[in-house]
């Protein structure tokens, strides 16, 4: 099947959910790409939701944390101070999944402005549960499209703290947990360097190059000694994540492809 880079994106970002793993969901991409890896290579992952639900298995795609659906097909609703105190603070969490409007080399986010946060240019979603979700999982994955003016040399505003500085800055920090161990993009994987913690390009997507990756990143982009190529997505994983949108894209009341 052909596919698109938002679909191998997608693709890439389920399969880096381990099968049995308690997964913090964030709306947006995230949830699609945890909700796909249950569909296919994860069927036994616990995913969780900020306002409660735990177990949940949605069959279409939340419009939100407050989405109905997530409570009808989760296996149990906590109040979301028990989410948060006992499962995340807890170090109950195997990985937290986030989307970023910004994101830098260290893994830092920000979710909050564009510009002078007095003056912004624009006024983003804001944090959520997102930095205490970066700040207490076990280890956190970022998915988000790849643009200079998403992957930025320094963040307008740290939403969630990543790696910091770089180094031992997070630990000095106090924080817990590995911290970002992926970024997935529709261009490439990254993950955090040994020792500098700064992300650097892992594996490319078929048909990227590196030129397209170095003019779609802020900073001097580095690769690793060895950079894979991502395997292609399977007729399994199109499929299903194909009937997820259109099922998603039915029940909201959309247009195919707007899911």
């Amino acid at each position: 099947m052909a596919y698109s880079t938002n679909e191998m994106m997608t693709v890439a970002a389920a399969r880096r959910l381990k099968n049995g793993s308690v997964c913090f969901v964030g709306i947006g991409l995230p949830s699609k790409a945890a909700n796909l890896a249950r569909l296919t290579s994860s069927p036994d992952v616990v995913l969780i939701y900020e306002s409660g639900p735990i177990g949940a298995k949605p069959s279409v795609l939340p419009l939100s944390i407050g989405d109905g659906e997530l409570a009808e097909t989760a296996d149990t609703v906590v109040p979301t101070g028990e989410i948060f105190r006992y499962w995340l603070q807890g170090g109950r969490i195997d990985v937290g999944f986030l989307g970023a409007a910004q994101v830098d080399r260290f893994g830092n986010i920000n979710t909050t402005v564009v510009g002078d946060y007095h003056q912004p240019k624009v006024r983003l979603p804001g944090a959520g549960g997102a930095p205490e979700i970066a700040g207490s999982a076990k280890s956190v994955l970022i998915i988000l499209k790849q643009s200079a003016r998403s992957f930025v040399d320094k963040l307008d505003f740290i939403t969630s703290v990543g790696h910091g500085e770089g180094g031992d800055s997070r630990q000095r920090l106090g924080l817990p947990g590995a911290g970002p161990v992926g970024i997935i993009t529709d261009l490439c994987i990254m993950e955090p360097e040994a020792g500098t913690h700064e992300f650097v390009v892992t594996a490319l997507h078929p048909g990227v190059t590196r030129e397209q990756v170095v003019a779609a990143t802020g900073w001097a982009i580095r690769f690793a000694d060895q950079v894979d190529t991502t395997a292609e997505p399977t007729d399994v994983e199109l499929t299903a994540l194909r009937d997820l949108e259109a099922r998603t894209a039915a029940a909201h009341g959309q247009a195919p492809g707007e899911a």
